[in-house]
């Protein structure tokens, strides 16, 4: 019998758990332990209201240390090498094929060679030798091609949402679009791929993923950042990308229904600007959670994110020393469905 194409779900489809990959003292996080560590903390036990968190972590004794007082009956910890936290782009992608799960285990290079990851990198195929996914889940290697989950959206029904800046980078794969399209379509299922070719953020050491830009949500809907400030340096790029998704059409061929996150206020560290956005949100069982950077623009985030996912609360997380790795909410976690 034929296989059925596989199927990437969107991420508010229901979810076994979420992984987090935990920072410890060999991982540049190490200046700033105590702080980073109590922002996952707050990620973990957020998230443990609602469905089981997966933790990889250097020391399995430091992690419950720091989680002590806190529920950890749903959270499963186990102990591998790593180089980084971010498990959004070193975690495995779940696909639906032939009713069965597939996680595919794409390479991960740091981003286009900036970071070392042959730690990170091998942590997938680790987790399956450990007997940490469902019987039923199939282990399908992908090492001949570099792909990060934060550089791309599903909104599971066939339509992939990515930036050209990223997929089409020479430190990764070298692809060109119609290259990219089609190693897309057959991993994934696809019908057919949106591409921005604008908008960024400063400080993104990701050559703009679309996790901190632009995102899927139910009923035809893409929630994305938006910048009303012309003296901003993002302005003019941020709104050639508004341009561009009031172009697209969904496949019944009407408008997405767009909901303009606001601009972070401007974070720095070091003198450099820091890429703070509020479309690195998570959507977990039930909720959204969704990153503050302790800014007025928070609680505006919130109320149009809530209209995104009426159905669903919308928790924020302070995620100020996250970004001090150029980095937020999203991008360290990786759902499970």
């Amino acid at each position: 019998m034929e296989k059925s194409s596989p199927l990437l779900p969107p991420e508010w489809a229901p979810q076994r758990f979420v992984q987090l990959t935990w920072p410890h003292a060999g991982t540049d996080w190490a200046h700033m332990l105590p702080e980073v560590c109590a922002c996952f903390v707050r990620i973990a036990t957020e998230i443990a209201r609602h469905e089981d968190v997966l933790v990889v972590c250097a020391s399995e004794d430091e992690v419950r240390g720091q989680l002590a007082g806190a529920d950890t009956s749903r959270i499963r910890f186990v102990e591998l090498p790593s180089d980084d936290t971010w498990a959004r782009d070193h975690g495995g992608i779940t696909v639906w094929r032939d009713g069965r799960r597939m996680v595919l285990d794409f390479t991960f290079n740091g981003w286009g060679l900036k970071f070392a990851a042959s730690r990170d990198n091998l942590i997938t195929r680790r987790l399956f030798e450990r007997g940490i996914f469902p019987a039923d889940t199939q282990y399908a290697s992908r090492i001949g091609l570099v792909l990060e989950g934060g550089s791309i959206d599903s909104d599971g029904a066939g339509t992939l949402l990515t930036t050209a800046r990223c997929l089409l980078s020479d430190n990764r794969n070298g692809w060109t679009r119609e290259e990219a399209e089609a190693v897309l379509k057959e991993n994934f299922g696809l019908c057919r791929v949106l591409w921005l070719y604008h908008g960024y953020l400063a400080g993104d050491d990701t050559d703009s993923h679309v996790d901190t830009l632009a995102r899927f949500c139910p009923e035809d809907t893409i929630a994305y950042v938006q910048c009303t400030d012309p003296q901003d340096e993002h302005f003019e790029e941020l709104k050639r990308m508004e341009e561009e998704l009031r172009a697209f059409r969904t496949l019944a061929g009407k408008p997405y229904r767009l909901v303009p996150l606001p601009m972070a206020d401007a974070v720095y560290g070091d003198g450099e600007r820091l890429p703070a956005t509020y479309a690195n949100f998570l959507v977990i069982n039930g909720a959204v959670l969704m990153p503050t950077y302790a800014s007025p623009k928070d609680e505006v985030a919130r109320e149009r994110l809530q209209s995104a996912f009426p159905g669903r609360e919308v928790v924020g997380i302070d995620c100020r020393a996250l970004i001090r790795q150029h980095g937020s909410l999203h991008c360290v976690t990786m759902q499970y469905p």
